[in-house]
């Protein structure tokens, strides 16, 4: 691995902070702050027509908790959630951790396969789920995968193919649908409670430690079977306090949150950032909606916005931007994916973020590594991603694993209290992916500079490598933002049988430009190296994308193979 030309010292930052962390659960934590901030808003859903304080929304999750118990779950059980954003969503999350239940985040995007995929890899005793969204039908593909649900009461489920599930419980808010059999309501979980399960909630909470696993995100799966990153209170608690400081929230705030909860963005970047402040969650719609979003933070006079970049680029591009008033906003964290600076530059401008952060980070590390903070110079803001969080180590290492110069590229590699505890029930690929010096590997390519301020210029696997020349993608794609006309574009390397590997260019013009491949090419001549120059470019209206925005590479590269046949042209 190569990059800039090196400086002196090693590529190794440690976050010493004063600051010392949450040496206390979820639940603890969240009863504490209930007493501090009871009567301030804590979440706002207007789709819902929800507006709870902090003292409401405690009164709900008790209940909850405790009827999850009467149920006859479990602590160290696993209760999936498989819906768009929402306030079920929300309680379901608190009250799980309050009932020792380790919370299954299940993508909404995810087809039979995949949920019957997930749900067994863990063993989920219990499943809330969303009546459908969008185009997905969830209560029919739960029972295509389990038909016994038709003939058993709820809580009674014994399914051929999903053995360990027992409860399917069906969140749907105002406006329900019909009863559907085998299911329980959301709503009659509350109502189970007993006095007994209230005490035994208030024994539980006090009984937990915080090292107990609590949550389990399954990885993006852009490449091979999605993975179970088991989280603890103390990952995930941390890195939404540590998060919240680094964007200056502070009491009062108000978060607008239109990245999926399901996903560490939502869940701790945005609902543990407000909790640990006692700022606002506020959920501009089920799924992201720029046009909801702009709204929502006009009329709930939202202080801050967290998005990915994609996210960013919708709501300034579209049609109705100019008649929002967002000028109550001041910070947000844009992450997610690599962040063009361009668009960090417009994000300022254009919406009066001027104290947004970047942040950078992956599921495995509950997320957040690296962030910049609102005091950092502009320059700094738009072209790093900050630098290394409170109490976390960072290190980038060559192909032996052996630490690089300052302003050397290589692996990204971090230790400290947000590494996971592991990928559930795979101790192989744990292994390989925490080292016996409990280092997480991250297979993402960076550069630290003198003063501590991390780069993301690739991933090692997005490596392209023309003519012996290593080329990154994320360095074409920043150059090809400076295009007035260019929206938004990935690069993808293909095969070759003469350079070994090509660049191709899949290019989202902005709203009524047009342009040519030929222009594109020309205005790349002379401005990069010849050989970062794409040889394919193509026009498309949207990327292949995750659920939390990061785009489909292996889908684009996979498409243009077969488009030109490069395949059959290499191997002939």
């Amino acid at each position: 691995m190569s990059g800039q030309q090196p400086s002196y010292g090693p590529s190794y930052v440690h976050g010493s902070s004063a600051t010392t962390l949450i040496g206390e659960t979820i639940g603890v934590y969240f009863d504490r702050a209930v007493a501090k901030w009871r009567n301030r808003e804590a979440l706002v859903v207007p789709q819902q027509g929800v507006r709870w304080t902090y003292g409401e929304l405690k009164a709900k999750v008790d209940e909850i908790a405790a009827g999850l118990l009467a149920l006859g779950l479990e602590p160290g059980e696993r209760i999936g959630i498989w819906s768009p954003n929402s306030a079920e969503w929300t309680l379901t999350q608190f009250a799980a951790a309050k009932a020792g239940l380790i919370l299954v985040n299940i993508n909404p995007a995810y087809r039979p396969y995949e949920l019957v995929y997930a749900l067994n890899k863990v063993g989920c005793a219990a499943l809330v789920l969303a009546r459908s969204f969008k185009s997905s039908d969830y209560v029919t593909m739960l029972r295509e995968l389990a038909p016994e649900l038709a003939g058993c009461a709820p809580g009674q489920l014994v399914a051929a193919k999903l053995p360990r599930l027992r409860w399917a419980i069906l969140a749907e808010g105002p406006g329900a649908g019909p009863a559907e059999p085998g299911f329980l309501p959301f709503e009659s979980i509350a109502a189970a409670a007993r006095p007994a399960d209230r005490q035994r909630i208030v024994d539980l909470v006090a009984d937990m430690q915080f090292d107990d696993a609590i949550n389990i995100q399954f990885t993006s799966g852009t490449t091979g079977s999605p993975k179970g990153a088991t989280l603890s209170h103390h990952n995930i608690l941390n890195n939404g306090f540590f998060v919240g400081e680094a964007m200056s929230l502070v009491e009062g705030d108000r978060l607008c949150i239109p990245v999926p909860l399901y996903h560490c963005f939502g869940m701790v970047m945005g609902n543990l950032a407000c909790l640990t402040h006692g700022a606002t969650m506020i959920y501009p719609s089920p799924g992201f909606d720029p046009l909801e979003v702009l709204r929502t933070v006009e009329s709930e006079r939202c202080t801050a916005l967290h998005g990915v970049p994609t996210m960013f680029i919708a709501e300034m591009e579209h049609p109705e931007f100019g008649r929002f008033d967002l000028s109550s906003l001041r910070t947000g964290i844009m992450a997610g994916s690599p962040c063009p600076i361009e668009v960090m530059r417009r994000v300022i401008e254009l919406m009066h973020l001027d104290e947004i952060t970047i942040g950078y980070g992956m599921t495995e590390t509950s997320p957040v590594s690296f962030q910049s903070s609102v005091d950092d110079p502009i320059e700094r803001r738009v072209s790093t991603v900050g630098r290394v969080q409170p109490h976390l180590e960072v290190k980038i290492v060559d192909t032996d694993g052996r630490i690089v110069p300052r302003g050397t590229s290589g692996e990204l590699c971090t230790r400290g209290y947000s590494v996971m505890l592991g990928y559930w029930d795979d101790a192989a690929k744990t292994a390989e992916a925490i080292d016996a010096a409990g280092w997480m590997h991250t297979g993402d390519l960076a550069v630290l500079d003198e003063e501590g301020f991390g780069n993301i210029v690739g991933r090692i696997k997005d490596v392209v490598i023309r003519g012996g020349e290593n080329v990154y993608p994320r360095e074409v794609e920043e150059f090809l933002y400076q295009h007035p006309k260019i929206g938004d574009v990935q690069i993808v390397g293909l095969p070759d049988p003469k350079y070994g590997e090509e660049l191709c260019a899949w290019i989202r013009l902005r709203d009524g430009e047009t342009a040519t491949e030929d222009e594109i090419i020309a205005f790349c001549r002379g401005q990069i190296a010849h050989y970062k120059i794409p040889r394919y470019v193509r026009f498309v209206d949207a990327f292949p994308m995750t659920v939390t925005g990061k785009v489909q590479k292996f889908l684009i590269r996979q498409q243009m193979v077969e488009e030109l046949g490069l395949l059959a042209q290499r191997t002939a």
